[in-house]
């Protein structure tokens, strides 16, 4: 017996996944991220470990530094470009929904889901400074 294709009509019926993007504050953290990530397109990649270096000795720094720092070394952290739709997109991607939900487990204290988190997508020598980064930013939001 051959598998029945399901049309669009059949899938409406089941109900999709949980976006990680459904508070305000969520919202708001993705489209600061997807604004950042489309000024730094042209700028060169930096370093993970030198640009949170820079960063750690000034305490002032604004949430827009630690945004382009990391919008800037996203790619080295994850092994690979991230993928970011235009700011006020209703489409959330998947590394757009990873990164929601590991600035919502750090800023909610939930060291579990963000160990997993940073284990399944980060090298070993990058998490410490990726969380730095996201902390950085976070801080700013309230993020429930």
């Amino acid at each position: 017996m051959m598998p029945q294709l399901q049309t669009s009509a059949d899938l409406q019926q089941y109900p999709s996944p949980a976006s990680p993007v459904q508070d305000e504050q969520a919202t708001a953290l993705l489209n600061h991220l997807r604004i950042v990530g489309l000024q730094c397109r042209a700028r060169a990649r930096t370093d993970l470990f030198h640009a949170c270096a820079a960063l750690s000795g000034d305490s002032n720094v604004a949430r827009s530094a630690y945004a382009e720092v990391l919008m800037r070394c996203l790619s080295q952290a994850l092994g690979r470009q991230a993928i970011l739709h235009r700011p006020g997109e209703a489409e959330v991607s998947f590394d757009e929904a990873w990164l929601v939900r590991l600035a919502k487990a750090l800023n909610g204290g939930d060291t579990a889901s963000a160990t997993f988190l940073l284990n399944s997508r980060v090298p070993v020598h990058a998490r410490r400074n990726l969380v730095f980064l996201l902390q950085g930013i976070t801080d700013q939001f309230s993020l429930d």
